[in-house]
């Protein structure tokens, strides 16, 4: 009896006097879930801003780094709130008041104020960056893994629970976000963001359409990986349907609004989408049908994501233009080289079975 009572008091809604029991509750996670889409917000003006009218911005005290920090502030104070509130329980609470999955997100608050500040040091120093630049600035790769740290709490939250529902819901949003986050210095690699299938390709090695191609095709690939490896991560713990969907219109949309939402690149974004929504249907009705110890699940499903999702990027991109002007060989190994990835990196992310020791027969 005593054993029954002391597992009810110990519920999620309540946190335990031990610490690293404690974990938030479904809302609490998604409310850091909507914070973070404040911050991606925030984010999302300051890219813009970086990308359109970067030649009217000489300051590092702009209404769009406002909107970025501030949403940062919120989405910090909050996390700070959740294990501040346990210091009766809990008097180290800054070390052990944590719920569980939110002490790297306090880790990634920290390093995030840190590459702030580097970043009014930066641009005082070197100025405002411009183009490519923007990728490599010290202060700017900081915040972006601190950022992708603090914004991803919910997800590792949901994946320690194991629940459905609401969690679920904070837990693939937050993903999706983390995702965007952590690969905004990847934008002038991203495929959502390009137009070279409908560029001619000469066939002529190193001219200016052989590089502008070969741009292309490992804008894809990049891309592939970009957006696979959180599915995997995601898909090998919980099979949560919209997940695929949810990270490629995320991401792409992102993309896309950077540069004012543009028409054939925002056609293909849409195409990629509904690419997802069929790999999140399929993936659900392969798991419905085998089981989610099948084997070569998440190959299969690293694989699968990426043919639907290219193929339909593609496709639409070939119906909102002109049409594409690569090469049948480009076009279909292009979908073929994604494919493959997914599935080596699906097959990287499968837990090893356990082989069976041969009958001793002497």
């Amino acid at each position: 009896m005593v054993v029954v009572t002391t597992s009810v008091s110990k519920s999620n809604d309540a946190p335990p006097d031990r610490a690293g029991d404690y974990r938030c509750t479904p809302g609490e996670d998604l409310v850091t879930a909507l914070l973070g889409a404040c911050m991606i917000g925030g984010l999302l003006t300051d890219a813009w801003a970086h990308t359109n009218i970067i030649d009217s911005i000489e300051s590092f005290f702009t209404p769009w780094h406002a909107m970025l920090y501030g949403g940062f502030t919120a989405v910090a104070a909050w996390t700070f709130w959740l294990a501040l509130r346990r210091r009766g329980a809990t008097p180290r609470w800054w070390r052990d008041g944590w719920p569980v999955g939110y002490a790297l997100g306090a880790i990634g608050a920290v390093g995030f104020t840190a590459g702030g500040l580097l970043d009014l040091v930066w641009h005082s120093f070197f100025g405002i960056e411009a183009s490519l630049d923007i990728a490599f600035s010290p202060s700017h790769l900081l915040l972006s893994f601190s950022g992708m740290l603090l914004l991803t709490s919910p997800v590792r939250s949901w994946w320690a629970a194991g629940d459905g529902g609401m969690r679920a819901a904070a837990g693939v949003l937050a993903l999706s976000l983390g995702t965007v986050f952590g690969s905004i210095l990847l934008t002038a690699f991203t495929v959502f963001q390009t137009m070279h299938p409908t560029r001619a390709y000469d066939h002529v090695n190193r001219s200016p359409s052989y590089l502008q191609a070969s741009l292309g095709v490992g804008s894809y690939l990049i891309t592939t990986v970009v957006l696979v490896v959180p599915l995997l991560m995601a898909h090998r713990r919980r099979p949560t349907p919209g997940t695929a969907t949810a990270l490629v219109a995320i991401t792409s949309l992102f993309a896309c609004a950077v540069y004012e939402l543009p028409g054939t690149q925002t056609a293909a974004a849409l195409g990629a989408i509904a690419g997802a929504a069929l790999a999140d249907v399929a993936l659900a009705r392969l798991d419905a049908t085998r089981g989610v110890d099948a084997p070569l699940r998440l190959p299969i499903a690293g694989g699968l994501f990426a043919a639907l999702v290219w193929t339909g990027h593609l496709l639409a991109m070939h119906l909102a233009s002109d049409g594409l002007r690569w090469s049948a060989e480009l076009i279909s190994g292009t979908v073929v080289f994604a494919s493959a990835i997914g599935v080596v990196l699906g097959c990287l992310a499968s837990t090893p079975r356990p082989t069976v020791p041969a009958m001793d027969r002497s």
